[in-house]
């Protein structure tokens, strides 16, 4: 009767649900404690975020995967009885499994399992809120999906044999496979086609020369708190792992009136799966594209170094390591530090320490990210002789010309800013140097 009172009135049922967690290798002893901590605390996480309620965490150790169950028959066994135990709706392994072993343990535990991938993969398509963001999911659940169909059929399998029963079984494989891939295709296409239109996005605004500043971090670091105070947007927050997928991008003014667009990405994780970052690759593009990265980490979390590790794995996987990076060590209001910014051995802005909650050290933030681009913008008077039309019409149609004179010899004299890097294009395509033309 209350399970009818929750399903009349709309509320969602919370499913129980077994964990296993297993170290593989010969140095598992020699693993630290606290890497395992973090592992299981994420873990627990993610399942939280999903949706489900933790019954019991079941752990073990092995030297290889077993190529029937993934683990023993002796775990396999200790977890069935587990599942009978608590009445668990599920069983979640906190490792990618093959399809058949996932069959396998589903007929023994006679309930659902699902890997790491599928777990994060519901998560995203939770989160999901845009057109772009859900294709994305679906095209990396398609890829998951397109796998284990043999599951999906197994009413069907039961039929082969006999007469006028041959065959169905794999028509139904065959046809499904089809149609998944005609469905990837489609997705992908579309997906193209909004690449295209980010792509001419960002060369608008390299054309304008509005700088991007990307927000990158561990999922739940505080990404779109930090977000919603400088923009003052609406952007989705909570405490739970992936609570946006959707990128967010904003213009913005620094303190020296500079205009930047600041762009809030999906959260980064540990062993984020390969489908979904290829999925999410025309997303992640605006942290390749950016002229800065804002780090963004918890200081008030103990494993705030593992997070920061992997974090800037994913940073090199995507190709963007050589993007100038500031670290900003958020969440100072759970801890005792005050807001500040330390410099690194560059004499460059390193780390700045705020609280996007409270909004301690946001002007800092301000300032910093402003001296990094004043010192990547050029800002003073050039002088252009008149055959010089087509680099003037240029400074023009960048915007970048703040007032002009003509002088006794008929040269232009402009008062200019831009970003250096782009005049430095500029230049060179008519083949000049910068000396040959500042006064």
């Amino acid at each position: 009767m209350e399970l009818f009172d929750k399903l009349s009135q709309g509320e969602a049922l919370i499913e129980s649900a077994i964990l296993v967690q297993i170290n593989f290798g010969s140095n598992n002893r020699s693993q630290s404690s606290s890497s395992s901590n973090q592992d299981e605390h994420e873990f627990k996480e993610l399942v939280r975020s999903a949706g489900a309620s933790t019954s019991t965490l079941i752990t073990g150790s092995r030297a290889s995967p077993d190529s029937r169950y993934f683990v023993g028959t002796g775990k396999a066994d200790e977890i069935k009885a587990a599942v009978i135990q608590h009445d668990a709706d599920v069983v979640i392994f906190d490792h990618s499994l093959s399809p058949a072993q996932e069959r396998n343990l589903e007929r023994l535990f006679e309930c659902r399992v699902l890997d790491r991938t599928a777990l994060i993969l519901d998560i995203f398509a939770q989160r999901a809120q845009s057109h772009e963001g859900k294709l994305q999911v679906e095209l990396a659940q398609l890829k998951h999906m397109s796998t284990r169909l043999v599951r999906g059929w197994t009413h069907l399998e039961r039929q082969k044999g006999g007469i006028g029963m041959r065959g169905p079984g794999e028509t139904q494989l065959e046809t499904d496979r089809r149609l998944l891939s005609i469905r990837i295709k489609q997705i992908n296409k579309r997906l193209e086609k909004v690449s295209k239109q980010r792509e001419q996005g960002r060369q608008l605004r390299q054309k304008t020369e509005i700088p991007t500043v990307s927000l990158v971090g561990y999922t739940n670091a505080g990404k779109s708190t930090l977000f919603n105070k400088i923009t003052g947007s609406g952007v989705y927050a909570a405490d739970q792992l992936f609570a946006t997928l959707d990128p967010t991008l904003r213009r913005v003014n620094l303190p020296d009136q500079q205009s930047i667009v600041l762009a809030d990405t999906v959260g980064f994780i540990r062993d984020l799966p390969h489908d979904l970052v290829a999925a999410f690759r025309a997303t992640l593009q605006e942290t390749i594209e950016a002229d800065l990265i804002l780090h963004v980490i918890d200081s008030s979390d103990e494993n705030r170094d593992f997070f920061r590790e992997q974090v800037n794995n994913v940073i090199q996987e995507l190709g963007a390591e050589d993007v100038q990076q500031v670290e900003v060590m958020n969440k100072i209001d759970l801890t005792e530090q005050q807001p500040h910014v330390e410099e690194g051995h560059n004499g460059l802005p390193a780390r700045v320490w705020l609280s996007s909650l409270t909004g301690e050290g946001l002007e800092a933030l301000g300032e910093t990210i402003a001296s990094i681009f004043a010192k990547n913008t050029f800002k003073g008077k050039l002088r252009l002789h008149p055959a010089l039309a087509r680099l003037r019409a240029q400074l023009y149609e960048d915007e970048a010309v703040i007032s002009e004179e003509i002088s006794d010899k008929g040269e232009y004299l402009l008062d200019v800013v831009i970003q250096q890097r782009r005049l430095d294009t500029m230049l060179g395509k008519e083949e000049l140097t910068l000396e040959q033309l500042q006064l």
